[in-house]
């Protein structure tokens, strides 16, 4: 059992169709209403049935006062680490210290659309490989005050004058979910975000073990990494009523407990509602469920430390 005791935070993973360019940018801005933290949007730079995830966090920070905006998670194949370093440092400038980089590998069973693009195609152990270095050139561009030289396997810099630089200590997670992946999250990164129908709650004490492992062999406190979830679930009047499994299918009352469970049992402290586009349903979980959720997780902190 293991609470890492950060903040909670509270969000949701939107979908941008090209059709209703408007839809997403209504709902952000609904989120920060109701007093949600996080608005994320994917990244599938390959669909053309996509808005272009970058330009519209753009827009929603130019919509936005408080709300924290990330890629959940960029696509580092057609993404250069040079190009998206100073994309989220801009964005960081520009809301004032408001954005998160998001970063992943690139789906293995996109890679046909990735390399049609003129992306690498790259193997699953490349992709992890690619990640590192990557993470490794954003960083060094962000804080270094000398031209940034790097000699990868899968990048190369010859003297980058680095900058602009971020405004806040902006955060890089990873999406993970392999053993050598999670190694990686414990060791260099700064958040973790797995989704909850490709990873349900009983294989999060596995996969927190190997990130808790690997930070320690790097010399870092596991708390240092954060821990996020992309939760999928319904409302149902009745716990477990309508389809799918027990997980997130109930009244508020179950996904509050749920939640709360998961965050001082798991170590989870960002919960994103995934794939939403009700407004209703947005609203829901930030009037019934969030709040019901910190007051648990704040009692349960309170009485463990008297």
């Amino acid at each position: 059992m293991t609470d890492y005791r950060h903040d909670l935070m509270f969000g949701a993973l939107l979908e941008p169709p090209a059709g209703r360019p408007q839809d997403v940018l209504v709902l952000a801005e609904l989120m920060e209403a109701v007093g949600l933290d996080v608005v994320t949007l994917s990244d599938h730079p390959y669909w053309p049935e996509r808005l272009d995830t970058m330009a519209l966090l753009a827009a929603i920070v130019a919509r936005t006062e408080r709300i924290t905006v990330m890629p959940n998670m960029a696509n580092l194949p057609l993404r250069p680490p040079t190009v998206l370093a100073r994309t989220a440092a801009t964005l960081d400038i520009l809301s004032d210290g408001r954005f998160e980089l998001g970063l992943a590998t690139g789906a293995q069973q996109m890679w046909d659309l990735i390399v049609a693009e003129d992306g690498p195609k790259r193997d699953a152990g490349q992709s992890v490989e690619a990640l590192e270095e990557a993470v490794r050139i954003i960083r060094a561009l962000w804080a270094s005050d000398d031209a940034v030289s790097f000699d990868g396997t899968h990048y190369r810099l010859a003297g980058v004058k680095p900058g602009p630089r971020p405004v806040h200590d902006l955060g890089i997670w990873l999406g993970a979910y392999q053993p050598r992946m999670l190694r990686l999250v414990g060791g260099i990164a700064d958040g973790w975000v797995p989704s909850s129908p490709f990873l349900p709650p009983e294989h999060l004490p596995a996969a927190n073990q190997v990130i808790d492992d690997a930070a320690l062999a790097a010399g870092r406190s596991p708390r240092a990494v954060r821990r996020g979830y992309n939760i999928e679930g319904q409302f149902a009047s009745d716990a477990g009523s309508g389809s799918g499994s027990d997980f997130l299918n109930g009244p508020p009352g179950l996904w509050a407990e749920q939640l709360a469970d998961l965050a001082l049992t798991h170590g989870i402290s960002a919960f994103f509602l995934y794939r939403a586009e009700s407004p209703d349903f947005i609203r829901r979980f930030a009037e019934e469920v969030a709040p019901a959720v910190r007051e648990k997780v704040a009692r349960e902190r309170g009485n463990s430390a008297d």
